[in-house]
């Protein structure tokens, strides 16, 4: 059985750097720095829950009993934390009907869609740019090494280079930044999923809550303008 070697001779500074601080600079020059701390903050996503509607679902129907005792404005007061919730119930207190607060989840929901996607970009770009600067530290560690073959001693270190930069560059597209990108693909199909759960409950509680017209105001509008006097009454 042949022994692996110890670790200690598979690491090197020089081509750690190499790979790590070209795929950053690469990653950064071809992302925006809005979505580039996106993604860096998009990493303590991976270690919480799936998202789920049911909290939502039972905090609007919590919601709708509120309204139905007290009346829709008493939801003006109530404490919501989902943004796209507190905005459809702000738009239920203005007395926006099930149309236009289910127009504004989905636009809402869209938003969201397109900045999960632009983050899981940004770490699917950094697993194709890794292998690419590893191949460039290879080049680097042999243009050092054929520059000092007349120094026995120092061709060990370039040639280190040279072959643990690839290594790196592999190991983290395959190992670190592609299952993150995967990994968030997935959060962001499931929340997507999930939040089209709440739509029909706001739209039901808008529906219910939208402001009617008075049967005054019907019959009036019905009945149009009342018809000038004619000349023969005058007369």
């Amino acid at each position: 059985m042949i022994a692996l070697p110890p670790l200690h001779q598979f690491f090197d500074s020089a081509a750690l750097a190499i790979v790590l601080g070209g795929t950053l600079i690469a990653t950064l020059l071809r992302t925006p720095w809005r979505d580039g701390r996106r993604a860096l903050r998009a990493l303590a996503v991976l270690a919480r829950k799936p998202f789920a509607a049911e909290p939502l679902i039972e905090q609007i129907a919590h919601l709708s009993r509120v309204a139905r005792r007290h009346g829709v404005l008493t939801l003006d007061r109530s404490v919501v934390t989902d943004p796209d919730l507190a905005e459809a119930i702000a738009a239920i207190v203005d007395g926006e009907g099930p149309d236009a607060v289910t127009a504004r989840l989905d636009l809402a929901r869209q938003g969201r869609i397109e900045r999960h996607v632009a983050v899981a970009d940004i770490w699917t770009g950094a697993a194709e740019v890794a292998p690419a600067m590893g191949m460039v530290g290879t080049l680097i560690g042999l243009a050092a090494m054929f520059a000092t073959m007349n120094d026995p001693q120092r061709i060990g270190g370039a040639m280190a280079i040279a072959l643990l930069a690839t290594l790196y560059g592999a190991l983290f597209a395959n190992l670190v930044a592609q299952p993150i990108a995967m990994r968030l693909r997935r959060a962001a199909r499931i929340e997507a999923f999930e939040r089209t759960r709440i739509v029909a409950p706001l739209a039901a509680l808008a529906a219910r809550e939208a402001p009617r017209p008075s049967r005054g105001s019907t019959a009036s509008s019905k009945s149009g303008p009342p018809s000038p006097p004619s000349l023969m009454s005058v007369a």
